[in-house]
């Protein structure tokens, strides 16, 4: 699938939410990122901030993962963007759905942890989760499909904004 399909729709009371399903390839996930800080500038989180950016970097790494394990199956992913209110502070919500069974493991040590080895160029995404994200997980909807999400504060000023 070569175009993405959209969805911005709203959820529930004033809970914006966009989702577009997208091919396992690297332009889908270059797209992936483009079209949700786009999206997020639309509901007010201006392009270039701290959230834009954060959120940039999650669906970067959670869309590359995709890419980088299931690509060559040839099955396309979703990527579903949820802001939620909270009682103290609105959430982002980043979610990546695909039908790969592999599941991904928390990283406790960067890919070159022993020292003998030159700096990786890859295998950093779950400590970009860890670093990035207040909270992350993995959600198993059946024996292949699953849902990778990574949620994380807004700033007041943007909560306040939206």
């Amino acid at each position: 699938m070569e175009a993405a399909q959209f969805a911005a729709t709203q959820h529930g009371p004033d809970l914006p939410e966009f989702s577009l399903q997208l091919s396992s390839t690297r332009r889908g996930a270059r797209l992936a990122r483009r079209l949700a800080v786009q999206q997020l500038d639309d509901w007010g989180i201006p392009y270039g901030s701290d959230a834009s950016e954060t959120a940039a970097l999650l669906v970067a790494e959670l869309a590359s993962n995709v890419v980088r394990h299931c690509g060559n199956i040839g099955r396309d992913f979703r990527l579903r963007l949820t802001w939620e209110a909270g009682a103290g502070a609105d959430t982002l919500r980043v979610e990546v759905s695909d039908a790969c069974a592999d599941r991904p493991l928390p990283q406790q040590t960067r890919p070159e942890q022993d020292g003998t080895d030159p700096p990786a160029e890859s295998g950093y995404g779950l400590l970009i989760l860890d670093a990035l994200a207040d909270r992350w997980g993995v959600r198993q909807r059946d024996a292949i499909v699953k849902t990778v999400w990574a949620e994380f504060s807004l700033p007041l000023s943007v909560a306040e904004s939206g």
